[in-house]
């Protein structure tokens, strides 16, 4: 419902960019209609310059939800940044917000329902 909410209320896209290869994750990108999928990532900085390239953002326009060290570089890059209540130390201490649940249990839901309360 969170991906659905940002694109629906704010047209915003969202894009996984994860080091898992996961035949789930990519079912579910494909039902939430996720066009920038990017699984079995080690450089996560790298994929997201790529993806700012090719849409013309720059780093404040984008948002991110992570919960482990290898987020914090793209997490100290982004304008906004997040990561579940469960997330490491490292995740949480970098975050710009520690949202109220944790991963797999509503964490990009408030993440979501944070940037839709947004004014911008």
């Amino acid at each position: 419902m969170g991906v659905e909410r940002l694109r629906t209320v704010r047209g915003i896209e969202t894009g996984i960019i994860t080091g898992e290869d996961s035949v789930i994750v990519k079912r579910r990108a494909e039902k939430l209609k996720i066009t920038e999928i990017h699984m079995g990532v080690k450089d996560k900085k790298k994929v997201l310059n790529h993806i700012m390239e090719k849409y013309n953002f720059n780093n404040d326009e984008i948002a991110y939800i992570g919960d482990d060290t290898n987020d914090i570089e793209v997490m100290n890059t982004v304008g906004l940044s997040a990561c579940p209540a469960d997330a490491t130390i490292f995740a949480r201490e970098t975050a710009d917000v520690i949202v109220e649940n944790r991963g797999g249990y509503g964490a990009f839901r408030d993440f979501a329902e944070l940037i839709i309360k947004l004014k911008y």
